[in-house]
């Protein structure tokens, strides 16, 4: 916009790119450690560099920014840093697919990204910038590594791994494709190798406690109750009983085996009468005895082999056993139980064996019912009928019903029953009152190249030797092409032949990388002091995280147990080494929606699957409107061939955002075509930020449109007599001396009505309804109709400020854009340091309200009075009103009903 060319149109590429350039030329997003200032970190989630940003991007960055501007109005030194999570497997596979070095690949993915990101005017400051495999960032893994080594907080033990025979590698999980490698096709196998392990569990209470205990100091109020109740499932604390079943079973040297004792953990020892069989993993040693005469067992156990390693995994596969033909003897009824190998069970859970009661676990249940065993019910419940036809959740509820067919326990609740087994049992000397843990430690080692190599030495004569401090970062090559068949640093005598530290013999390097959780786990620590090669965090950090750490924290809820668990461990194992202060990382968390977008496919006549562009497609609707079908609006090249238009298609709702369902928005196309705030507007107004947001493409034009009436309304305003009157309602001079007419007083009465709506939901972070408040605004200033006025001309100027500056979080281009042009920034300086505006209380004294009218309860007009107007004025006002004389009819007013504030109601 040039002074006074009225007629310039909108053009948010030139808008966008002047004010880029402004504040590239200002340094305007550095920022430094102001103890004048009250300090507040607000930090996204570091992407992973995969190529583009999508939408989650923008409207996970736009949240963090507009809070950022908005804060930074109000006085605060804000940080808004990024970088990036630059380690992976993704790296990798796509270096097998490209026949390029994984570091070339990611360096060119981060230039994009971060040219994306700029184009969309985020406030960041990239002086304090990070990449997770550079090694002046990685070199910190691997000195705290060592710290942890030298703490005990970190040990090498075996692990259970995916092994990929042919490439001779170890696979991911998500890497293991039906049982078998993804790229070799060969069946994978479970295999015990050596790896590095941090003790987690160590700070399981305290870990726990925080997102459990309200009474806690550290107690995480500000995250969301879902999230907190995820951490708190998956630390998983249960108390319970730990027993043994005997047995006489003996290895091949003769010796009982485990010292003749099956042991098992339970939550629900009041169930212990109803056992009826027990599992044990496929490692376990009764079923490797069993193996070795029974083919079937054997062929059981190297099925279980291509069977996942998690958790996680296991709950989801299908339940399947064999029984061991063993047998051992339950500890209070001395009855005789049958042993049988689950897939199920995980060796590296407890003992790697479970107790089996049928009738009141929902897995046992469905396990007896599949192979025959049999189901006997030890918990009754009043008023409920027990069967063995189908599962009841009341069969598993521990907090309803009592013991029968249990001898002693009969009669007694879960917990008097509990007790009583552990009396009896720890009177045996076969149990114990135990607490354990779902939780287990952090195996951290990964049997792949692009990540942070773990800093150990292995020599002949001195075992694992850590690299020397002074000797850190040990530095991974940057020029391997992976070729998919195992570690390519095992190839690498650059990397991998060195001297032992302490002997100085000829060793090697480790080649296990640590897992990529690592690099998320404190990078936040780091942007606070990114430039420091001296330490790993120092006295800035300290300014940043006061007060119980990080301000805001903004991400995904799929991040909600594991990186968020893992930093909230890695913070408490840096504060226990003396490196920061703070017990909790994060103080407040918002995790934001996803967003999603309509899916179309069809079948082809392979029977494959095929997905189209929502822009190929409309709805089909039936006679209520709602949705049963979509067809093509536009021919379509398909593996069948050309499509024409009206070929009818599946519809299949909405979903996520995904390259592979053509049902994606690319944020570079939608800038280049309504710009950067358009799209940074659609994803604020059209949801709040926790919630998912539906992509409508009508939304999105109509965003458009009204940047475009702000912008025409801003042209307009040059008619105005700027020079004068600027001063005045720019709050330069004094608005209280203006003598405002009710036309500029109605309008400064719902502009500032508005402003304290708008400024509430900026500090609850509700930015869709900011963005409600800002058109509210609009529509106000557009309707006014006493701009001819000199108190008119104040009103307005005063109000489009007010607006501008309200807008300026959301799309900053526009507002410095309509902030410089217009002269404001001459009397308020540039917007990006200017002071919020304030609600005017004066403003908001009305001279009159309006009160509804009704006559007989029905509506039939309105009076208006004033707002300090008593019970009497108010029935004399209504009672000489135009409107109840036209409704009463000449009849008098039996009764006057008052509502202060809302309406009178006069009774005929």
């Amino acid at each position: 916009m040039s002074a006074h060319n009225e007629t310039q149109t909108y053009d948010p590429r030139a808008v966008e790119a002047r004010a880029q350039q402004h504040w590239a030329d200002a340094d305007a997003y550095r920022v430094t450690e102001d103890t004048s200032k009250k300090a507040f970190y607000a930090c996204s989630m570091l992407p992973y560099p995969s190529g583009k940003l999508h939408m989650g991007h923008v409207r996970n960055y736009t949240i963090n920014d507009m809070l950022t501007r908005y804060l930074r109005m109000n006085g605060h030194n804000v940080l808004m840093p990024m970088g990036w999570d630059a380690f992976g497997l993704p790296a990798e596979n796509a270096a097998l697919k490209n026949k390029v070095p994984p570091a070339a690949w990611t360096y060119d993915n981060i230039a994009y990204m971060k040219k994306q990101m700029k184009a969309m005017g985020l406030a960041i400051d990239w002086s304090r910038e990070i990449a997770t495999c550079q090694p002046e960032y990685y070199k910190w893994n691997q000195w705290l590594f060592i710290k942890m080594l030298e703490a005990g907080i970190c040990e090498r033990r075996t692990q259970t791994v995916n092994w990929d025979p042919v490439d001779q590698t170890v696979l991911a999980n998500e890497q293991v494709i039906d049982g078998k490698g993804w790229r070799s096709g060969a069946p994978v196998e479970k295999r015990e190798i050596p790896g590095y392990y941090l003790n987690i569990t160590k700070y399981a209470d305290e870990l726990l406690s925080a997102v459990a205990n309200p009474e806690d100091k550290n107690y995480l109020a500000g995250w969301p109750e879902r999230v907190r109740l995820m951490q708190e499932n998956w630390i998983g604390k249960s108390e319970g009983v730990r027993f043994a079943f005997a047995h006489d079973i003996k290895d091949a040297s003769g010796a009982l085996i485990n010292n003749g004792q099956l042991w098992v953990f339970t939550t629900r020892a009041d169930t212990i009468m109803g056992v009826t069989f027990c599992a044990v993993a496929a490692e376990h040693p009764l079923a490797l005895h069993a193996a070795a005469t029974k083919p079937e067992v054997q062929a059981f156990i190297d099925e279980c082999k291509t069977g996942g390693t998690t958790e996680a995994e296991l709950a989801t596969q299908e339940k399947k056993g064999v029984p061991t033909g063993l047998f051992v003897t339950h500890p209070i009824t001395g009855q005789q139980v049958e042993v049988w190998v689950g897939n199920y069970v995980l060796m590296s859970y407890g003992d790697g064996a479970v107790m089996g009661v049928p009738a009141h676990d929902e897995r046992d249940f469905a396990f007896a019912k599949k192979y025959g065993i049999a189901i006997q019910q030890v918990i009754a419940v009043e008023g409920e009928t027990f069967s063995t036809e189908a599962w009841q959740e009341w069969y598993g509820d521990k907090l309803k019903g009592v013991c029968v067919n249990s001898g002693e326990l009969d009669g007694l609740g879960h917990k008097d029953a509990v007790n009583k087994v552990a009396e009896i049992l720890i009177a045996k000397g076969v149990g114990e009152k135990k607490t354990t843990w779902r939780l287990r430690d952090w195996g951290i080692s990964r049997q792949r190249y692009w990540g942070t190599p773990i800093p150990i030495i292995h020599c002949a004569d001195c075992g694992p030797v850590p690299v020397p401090e002074q000797d850190l970062p040990v530095r991974l090559p940057e020029d391997v092409v992976p070729d998919g068949s195992g570690n390519p640093l095992k190839s690498r005598p650059d990397f991998l032949n060195v001297g032992c530290p302490k002997c100085g013999k000829p060793a090697q390097r480790e080649t296990d990388t640590m897992d990529t959780f690592v690099d998320s786990s404190w990078y936040f620590l780091r942007y606070t002091c990114a430039d420091n090669q001296g330490a790993m965090v120092d006295a800035r950090t300290d300014y940043w995280m006061a007060d119980g750490g990080m301000d805001q924290y903004i991400g995904g809820i799929e991040h909600a147990i594991l990186h968020l668990l893992y930093a909230r461990f890695w913070t408490k194992v840096m504060r226990d080494l003396g490196l920061i202060k703070v017990d909790e990382p994060f103080k407040k968390l918002l995790t934001q929606g996803m967003v999603l977008n309509h899916i179309y496919s069809r079948r082809t006549a392979k029977g494959g699957k095929e997905y189209f562009w929502p822009h190929d497609v409309e709805h089909v609707m039936d006679d209520a409107g709602k949705v049963v079908g979509a067809r093509l609006i536009n021919a379509v090249d398909s593996a069948d061939g050309q499509l024409p238009v009206g070929t009818a298609i599946d519809y299949e709702g909405v979903g996520t955002m995904s390259k592979s369902k053509n049902n994606g928005i690319d944020p570079q196309e939608l800038i280049e075509k309504y710009g950067a705030d358009t799209a940074r507007l659609y994803t604020m107004f059209t949801a709040p930020p926790e919630l998912t947001l539906e992509w409508n493409d009508a939304a999105v034009e109509g965003s458009y449109r009204f940047l475009r009436r702000v912008w025409n309304f801003g042209v307009k305003l040059r008619n105005l007599d700027f020079a004068s009157t600027l001063p005045v309602a720019a709050g330069a001079g004094k608005l209280a001396d203006v003598a405002f007419g009710k036309d500029a007083k109605a309008l400064r009465l719902e502009i500032h009505t508005v402003l304290k709506q708008v400024d509430y939901d900026y500090q609850r972070m509700q930015y869709n309804t900011v963005v409600s408040g800002a058109m509210k605004m609009l529509n106000a200033l557009e309707g006014f109709k006493g701009g001819d006025t000199p108190d008119g001309q104040i009103a307005l100027i005063e109000g489009f400020g007010i607006l501008v500056r309200v807008l300026y979080p959301a799309t900053p281009h526009l507002a410095h854009a309509l902030w410089s042009e217009l002269g404001y920034a001459e009397q308020l300086g540039d917007l990006l340091d200017t002071p919020w505006p304030q609600v005017d209380a004066s403003a908001l004294v009305q001279d009159e309200i309006e009160l509804m009218l009704q006559v007989n309860g029905k509506l039939r007009g309105s009076i208006k009075v004033s707002p300090q107007a008593d019970k009497a004025a108010i029935e004399a006002a209504a009672l000489a009103s135009e409107d109840f004389a036209k409704f009463a009819e000449g009849k008098p007013a039996k009764k006057v009903i008052v509502v202060p504030g809302r309406l009178v109601n006069v009774v005929i």
